[in-house]
């Protein structure tokens, strides 16, 4: 066999690949009017809320959503009207990691943080341990039917999830259809999701209980 010379690093072809797809999926996102992006919102949150693993949980890890992403607010009242326990994250910069909080109030205990998104005031706010979460609604920009997720490039919600000390509980992420594509560039280190729940589909990468609804 001839020799094919050294190989090369396959990370810069992915990251150039990764940053195309963000490009043309947040451009997608971007052109959604308001009107669209409510009802799809709805649409996708009422395919979540009905998820057994969704129901059981008592404490849910969600996020504040910002700009062009599906709207989370009515995820978050859901929550919190139910009588769970909210748990929303913070962005530590100096550290490179989010940071958890429960949240009681959506009007008192945020505010705006880094990048402008919606973050739990730690002066209103007590530390929230990873292992009580039973539940995960992520973001991501790109999502593919397999679990693979692109998220906005900084790595945040990666290292949280690596750093988990427990077995992690059932993670959904939330996003409108046309952020689905067939295949996302997953390098090491890259976390999928066990689901992608769009307004019009349910993408399971593997069943989050024996029982679980289809």
């Amino acid at each position: 066999m001839a020799h094919a010379g050294p190989e090369l690093d396959p990370r810069p072809a992915a990251v150039t690949a990764k940053a195309a797809l963000r490009r043309t999926i947040l451009a997608r996102r971007d052109a959604l009017g308001p009107l669209d992006r409510a009802r799809l919102s709805r649409a996708a949150l009422d395919r979540i809320e009905v998820l057994d693993a969704f129901r059981r949980a008592r404490i849910v890890l969600g996020f504040a959503s910002f700009g062009s992403e599906l709207d989370t607010r009515p995820f978050l009242d859901e929550v919190l009207a139910s009588g769970r326990a909210l748990v929303l994250p913070r962005v530590d910069r100096e550290g490179r990691r989010l940071v958890l909080y429960r949240v009681a109030s959506l009007e008192t205990d945020l505010r705006p943080g880094t990048w402008g998104i919606p973050e739990p005031d730690p002066a209103h706010c007590g530390r929230a341990a990873p292992a009580d979460i039973g539940f995960i609604l992520g973001p991501g920009v790109a999502f593919d039917p397999d679990g693979g997720r692109l998220g906005y490039g900084a790595g945040y919600y990666d290292r949280l999830l690596a750093a988990w000390a427990s077995a992690l509980p059932p993670l959904v992420a939330a996003a409108f259809e046309l952020q689905v594509v067939p295949a996302v560039p997953v390098l090491a280190g890259d976390h999928r999701v066990d689901r992608v729940v769009t307004e019009s589909q349910t993408y399971s990468r593997r069943r989050l209980e024996p029982t679980e609804d289809p």
